[in-house]
């Protein structure tokens, strides 16, 4: 894992830590600019030759800029902010709450894009995203964990999961439905490429999600692994089970983890073909039996897998922002690109 420097600096004068100081401001207007970029200096040495390496990885802010207005305020001052996206490619509108850590804002990275990680809730996920509260505690645990070298600081996005509460749409393009797998894995980076610096390559992109979040953050990543390149799956479904799928047999199994992990299993493995697949569960649900036997039929060539097991744990966001902590963020940081200094 390639980390950013512990110090940071104490006064930042951009962005939404700035806005954010001294009031909860929901509601306010909130930017997520982040400092402009300089230069990388002739002489830095090693940490001159990686930073201009992580530039020439870096995908500045393409626009159109998005507006923003603040829903929560984080403890270390940093803001959680909505938008509504209007997807592009699939024609499909929805609500998404995006946060940047404070090291986005900070000068030396101005240069750098950051890691990205597409947080999706369990339930209906429609018309909120649970993540985007303070109360599991998310971004703080993210804020903190970079500071302690265990995370990476990974810009975190929470779209809308589906387009109603009636239904699972199982993140796919379910004929004649709402293209959900498009918005998911097309319409939300689109957006965050356009709103953040990010980087060019899948090494910057992942996924984390709970229940049939996970589903759905497990599925994207087997069947874009040139997009993605790792996923936090806490107590996920395994199986596509939208009532949708019915009459449509063939593109169902196009969405079925197994299947995708099967195919991608069969290929050679090497850096720019391997995923991450970090399963969770905790030791009193349900979900355990099948995580484990996906595990064990499925682990091979680029399908790289670890178990977080969570002792006492139950299936809730709660146990599962536990054991991110207790391994899950730092595994599949160690395999994403990081943001680098400009000496």
């Amino acid at each position: 894992m390639k980390r950013p420097s512990k110090a940071l600096i104490a006064t930042v004068v951009l962005g939404a830590v700035a806005l954010a100081s001294g009031c909860s401001a929901e509601g306010e207007p909130v930017t997520f600019d982040g400092p402009s970029a300089a230069p990388a200096g002739r002489d830095g040495g090693n940490d001159g030759a990686a930073a201009a390496e992580a530039a020439a990885k870096t995908l500045m802010p393409t626009g159109p800029k998005a507006e923003f207005t603040t829903q929560n305020t984080v403890d270390d001052g940093t803001r959680i902010g909505v938008t509504t996206l209007r997807g592009r490619k699939s024609g499909f509108t929805g609500k998404v709450w995006v946060w940047a850590p404070q090291q986005y804002f900070d000068p030396k990275y101005a240069n750098s894009g950051f890691p990205v990680l597409i947080a999706l809730p369990g339930g209906n996920g429609y018309p909120n995203n649970y993540w985007m509260g303070t109360d599991l505690k998310l971004q703080s645990s993210i804020s903190r964990w970079s500071k302690e070298g265990k995370s990476l600081p990974f810009i975190v996005v929470m779209p809308v999961l589906n387009p109603d509460d009636k239904y699972y749409y199982d993140g796919s393009d379910i004929p004649g439905q709402p293209k959900m797998g498009t918005w998911m894995t097309e319409d939300v980076p689109d957006f965050v490429r356009a709103n953040f610096r990010t980087f060019t390559s899948r090494d910057g992109w992942a996924f984390m999600g709970s229940s049939s979040g996970a589903f759905v953050g497990l599925k994207s990543v087997l069947k874009h692994p040139d997009r993605f390149k790792a996923v936090i799956a806490s107590g996920p479904d395994i199986v596509p089970d939208s009532p949708l799928w019915a009459g449509h047999a063939p593109e169902r199994a196009a969405n079925d983890p197994e299947r995708l992990a099967r195919a991608l299993g069969a290929k050679p493995g090497g850096k720019d073909t391997d995923v991450y697949l970090a399963f969770q569960a905790g030791t009193r649900e349900s979900a355990l039996r099948k995580v484990r036997a996906f595990i064990r039929d499925h682990t091979k060539g680029p399908v790289k897998t670890r178990l977080q097991l969570i002792q006492d744990g139950g299936h809730n966001a709660r146990t599962y922002v536990k054991g991110m902590e207790d391994g899950s963020i730092e595994w599949i940081s160690r395999h994403m690109q990081g943001p680098v200094p400009t000496p």
